[in-house]
């Protein structure tokens, strides 16, 4: 029903930063230049002084996103995952986003 939707909410916000950063650029056949710089500025060796600055330029690009108040990102080299986590302010409150991506090699 419609009591299922998140509307005008903060959870509506990360869900919306979630989606985001787990859009490859070009992977979004309508606009391939819309996504998050995962191949050309997170992954790969010799990245890692630079996807956090990729990372949080995504997020605050996001609609409803005010500002990022707490980061922090985490590398699992073992099972290859770089979790990220963060306190965001929306427009409609204060909220946290946590978003894993898995086979990372950086």
């Amino acid at each position: 029903g419609e009591a299922n939707f998140l509307i005008d909410s903060p959870e509506t916000v990360a869900q919306s930063v979630q989606t985001r950063l787990l859009l490859f650029t070009g992977e979004w056949f309508l606009n391939v230049l819309e996504g998050t710089p995962w191949q050309t500025k997170v992954l790969g060796k010799g990245t890692k002084a630079i996807y956090d600055t990729a990372i949080q330029q995504r997020v605050l690009e996001t609609e409803g996103v005010v500002s990022i108040d707490e980061y922090s990102s985490v590398l699992d080299d073992v099972a290859r995952h770089l979790t990220v986590e963060m306190k965001i302010t929306t427009t409609y409150g204060v909220t946290q986003v946590i978003a894993t991506l898995g086979d990372v090699v950086l």
